[in-house]
């Protein structure tokens, strides 16, 4: 049976009442088994004070099983309660990826509430926004920092309670201890019935826009919404009767390890709700900083990422290769046989010999590093590069590339594991339809339909908290139906795979009337050994240029092998010729790939990486376009004189 029509006829029984009813009868079917995977010696948990959960060792994990998850739920959510949160009050989490995130997140459903999603990196103005927007009437924080961070503001703010995850019990009445919150909720016992009765259609989260183009936008999503998106993707990663046993799947026996913001949609759904749906351990990399020890204590069967790390991910391979020539060209040679292997419909003897060597060379030291037990990655957030995603696929660790928004849950499309398909970001998930909008007038057609796409199906939001003209304007009537908007160019194959060009606001259209998508441009560098990061200018003017942001370590490295004396000063290295020349070789081999029009025709090259710490990168890690552009206006300006 084709995939496509088995994802139709297969039933996941992922739906129910709401969130927190799902969690309830998977943590009841499951009991069990391990949900939750916590690491020691990173945060001062009120719940280990308050004898809820053990201490994990220091630099190792400690386990929670489905049944003690629901426990700690449960209490927790009659806890809020105590404090006073009832169906439909909006509550806020204000915290890093940990365990807790997923407690509070339960509970607070689980009460009927409305969870309103704040990044850790929020300013306080910012916090301002997240909180005051949606009316939160309490908010969930991490440590003293961030509740200084609530209180700094808390004059604009209408809050009942403030409840830390970490440190000892504050002197304000008003605040609260997450173990003393579990404590209200033991001392009355909420039993079997602590989850509120909800309608599918009732808001569950409200959760904001990045904010790369203005002010951040709460979108609102339903019970519906997110269950829907669940058993989308149960139904494309979960277990089928029509998929063979040496198919990798998500279900009881998987484990991920989750790292990305759960403020955010990406890992709220696949990190969080669609693995509890299926019985599926979550472990959390509790610091970035550890995140490759982590891989290796944990020893995930998945994780959810954005293009960012995984382009992180193959520097780091690239610099430890490259600690010897000789381990520079073996490591080279074994990637370009993984490449070969990967394109080969019938790989014969020859190359199937070749690839065992490289992979008993290269590949198997990458992958132990991983845990050696990776079945596959998850992409979202942004375009990867196709060289970078077949790289990793040749090195037996293949990245399933998706496309999803804030606004649809965020699930759109999703390559297969059946059929993954390098370059695209996969097939429509089932349910949802798609169609373009060709009157961009933006990109050539060279086979398949192009334009911007727009989407239907039951996973798409309601609208804008509070902004009835931007929810108007999100969607378009077509054939007397309504469509989202998504405000991203692509190519629907005839296959039905799903092609990413460029965001519409962010095509660039040349003085000359010549359109420009910048992004495949910027991800052509992923693979490179001496960039860390590119960005494409070009918009109204007359050739396309770049800011360059050099990998410093490698360019340090290059230059040690080639015998030259460089500066040590990182802004005057990035002003070194011989960098430049470095540099410009890089940019050659870019330009190859692209129209005479779309080549790189000057480049400055700056020391500052762009990050969320300087506010060039949003939490997500996407490019604030126009921050970069402000922080380099003089650099831009004198490539144009």
């Amino acid at each position: 049976m084709d995939w496509r029509q088995a994802e139709r006829e297969h039933d996941p029984n992922v739906t129910r009442d709401s969130l927190a009813a799902t969690f309830d009868a998977s943590a009841r079917e499951h009991a069990d088994q391990v949900a939750q995977r916590y690491k020691g010696g990173v945060y001062d948990r009120t719940l280990v004070e308050a004898g809820v959960v053990d201490a994990a060792p220091d630099g190792d994990f400690a386990d929670l099983t489905y049944a003690e998850m629901h426990d700690v739920v449960r209490r927790l959510s009659a806890g809020f309660r105590e404090l006073g949160v009832t169906a439909g009050d909006r509550v806020g989490i204000f915290s890093n990826t940990r365990m807790e995130w997923a407690h509070s997140d339960f509970a607070l459903l689980g009460a009927g509430a409305v969870v309103s999603t704040v990044y850790k990196s929020s300013s306080p103005s910012q916090v301002r926004h997240l909180l005051a927007d949606p009316g939160a009437t309490g908010v969930v924080v991490e440590n003293r920092d961030l509740l200084d961070r609530v209180v700094s503001v808390e004059d604009d703010l209408d809050l009942e309670f403030i409840v830390l995850i970490d440190g000892e019990a504050h002197e304000r009445d008003d605040v609260y201890t997450l173990g003393e919150v579990h404590e209200f909720g033991r001392e009355v016992d909420p039993g079997d019935g602590w989850v509120v009765d909800r309608d599918l259609d009732d808001l569950a989260s409200l959760i904001y826009t990045s904010g790369t183009t203005g002010q951040p936008k709460g979108a609102e999503l339903t019970h519906r919404n997110f269950l829907a998106n669940v058993d989308q993707c149960m139904r494309r990663f979960g277990p089928r009767p029509d998929k063979p046993a040496d198919l990798p799947v998500i279900d009881e026996e998987s484990t991920t390890l989750s790292f990305l913001p759960l403020a955010h949609v990406f890992e709220r759904l696949a990190g969080h709700f669609m693995q509890f749906s299926a019985g599926a351990t979550v472990a959390y990399a509790e610091s970035p900083d550890t995140l490759r020890e982590d891989f290796g204590l944990v020893r995930p069967t998945t994780a959810t990422s954005v293009p960012r790390v995984y382009e992180k991910l193959y520097a780091a391979i690239r610099e430890q290769a490259s600690e010897s020539p000789v381990k520079e060209r073996i490591f080279n040679w074994a990637t370009g046989v993984g490449r070969e292997y990967h394109r080969a419909d019938d790989p014969g003897l020859s190359l199937r010999t070749r690839y065992a060597v490289a992979d008993r060379l290269v590949f198997s030291s990458v992958k132990e590093a991983l845990g050696d037990n990776i079945d596959f990655f998850i992409s979202g957030g942004g375009s990867l590069s196709a060289d970078l995603c077949e790289l990793y696929h040749g090195m037996g660790l293949p990245i399933l590339e998706g496309y999803g928004l804030t606004e649809t849950s965020p699930v759109v499309t999703t390559n297969p594991p059946e059929e993954p398909k390098v370059g695209t970001i996969g097939h429509p998930v089932y349910d949802v339809e798609v169609r373009v909008d060709d009157d961009v007038g933006a990109v050539e057609d060279d086979g398949g339909d192009v334009g911007e796409l727009l989407v239907r199906g039951p996973n798409v939001f309601r609208g804008y908290r509070n902004l009835p003209e931007e929810t108007e304007a999100a969607f378009v009537e077509v054939d007397d139906e309504r469509w989202f908007r998504t405000g991203d160019v692509v190519k629907i194959r005839p296959d039905g795979f799903i092609e990413f060009r460029e965001r519409a606001k962010q095509l660039m259209k040349l003085s000359t009337g010549k359109y420009v998508p910048p992004g495949a441009i910027e991800d052509s560098f992923a693979a490179s050994e001496v960039v860390e990061q590119a960005m494409v200018i070009g918009d109204a003017r007359k050739f396309v240029s770049a800011i360059v942001v050099p990998n410093l370590g490698a360019v340090r490295e290059w230059g040690e092998r080639e015998g030259y004396d460089l500066p040590t000063d990182d802004a005057a290295l990035c002003r070194d010729d011989r960098v430049r020349e470095l540099i410009q070789s890089e940019v050659d081999r870019v330009n190859e790939s692209f129209e005479a029009h779309e080549t790189i025709k000057q480049f400055r090259v700056v020391p500052e990486e762009f990050s969320e710490e300087n506010d060039l990168l949003t939490p997500t890690m996407k490019k604030k376009r126009r921050n970069i552009l402000d922080r380099y206006a003089d650099e831009i300006g004198s490539m144009y004189e």
